[in-house]
């Protein structure tokens, strides 16, 4: 490949989708080739990339500028950067979320006889990691992976309830989405329901994501002392009526609390 086959794309003259790939390509394998070297020159980058020394040496500077490379001083090497690392930390511990949450979802779901959910905080929606379902669950539907709205469900009021101010308050500027007749779409609807959350220590929805969908959730608390996830419990009105939900918030809350120890949480959440 010749340097003018890569310039355009580094330009951004002319780039098309195709071009937009093979960029995204090159950085990808960019980063794999200094992972398995350790730290590589420039001139080795390009070969291995197969692009004229300039292109690699542009594609450095733009992941060194996003922290996913390091250029090592003077000498014209570069390594990977503690951008990867962020990244890799937070996949991490995605990953043990669900991997320690799995044995207590199995047992509360047992216990309570509903599906249980563990769900994250993932943008602008939680996202559930793990889910184990109750002897008494009437369906099978599969929730892991799926986003849900942090408004209209009991695991996300409690996301949203214990976030940082400033990104409840970018959330809450949005436009919120109605899904039922019981959804709350009015900024300071909400605000007051996330405000009895944390003064409750639980959160719930009431058909407010589906008609005959009930939950309620509680907070999981991490090694930093903040929010990390949302335990939550959810089954069909007619059997989870509000008054057992209620019921079934202590319950959630030891669960919790088992999670949150094992994930290095130590002290009152208060």
């Amino acid at each position: 490949m010749t340097a003018t086959d890569g310039d355009p794309d580094e330009t951004g003259r002319g780039r098309s989708e195709p071009s937009l790939v093979r960029s995204v390509d090159r950085a990808v394998t960019a980063l794999e080739v200094v992972a398995a070297r350790g730290e590589v020159g420039i001139t080795e980058l390009a070969e291995e990339l197969g692009v004229h020394k300039s292109t690699a040496s542009r594609l450095v500077a733009a992941l060194a500028r996003r922290g996913m490379l390091e250029q090592l001083g003077d000498r014209g090497r570069v390594a990977l950067g503690f951008g990867v690392v962020r990244l890799a930390a937070s996949a991490t511990g995605r990953m043990d979320i669900a991997r320690l949450g799995q044995p207590t979802c199995q047992q509360l779901a047992e216990q309570v006889g509903e599906t249980v959910n563990l769900a994250i905080h993932d943008g602008e929606a939680a996202i559930n990691v793990t889910q184990e379902f109750g002897t008494a669950s009437v369906t099978t539907q599969n929730w892991v992976g799926r986003r849900t709205p942090l408004h209209a469900t009991s695991a996300g009021k409690v996301l949203l309830a214990y976030m940082s101010d400033p990104e409840r308050r970018a959330f809450l500027r949005r436009r919120l989405p109605r899904f039922t007749e019981s959804t709350i779409t009015e900024p300071a609807a909400l605000r007051t329901e996330l405000a009895r959350v944390v003064d409750e220590g639980h959160a719930r929805s009431f058909e407010e994501l589906e008609v005959g969908l009930h939950a309620v959730a509680v907070p999981v608390w991490g090694a930093a002392g903040d929010v990390v996830a949302a335990l939550s419990a959810a089954g069909p009105s007619y059997r989870l009526p509000r008054r057992r939900a209620r019921a079934i918030v202590p319950d959630l809350r030891a669960a919790a609390e088992d999670l949150s120890t094992r994930l290095g949480w130590v002290g009152s959440s208060g």
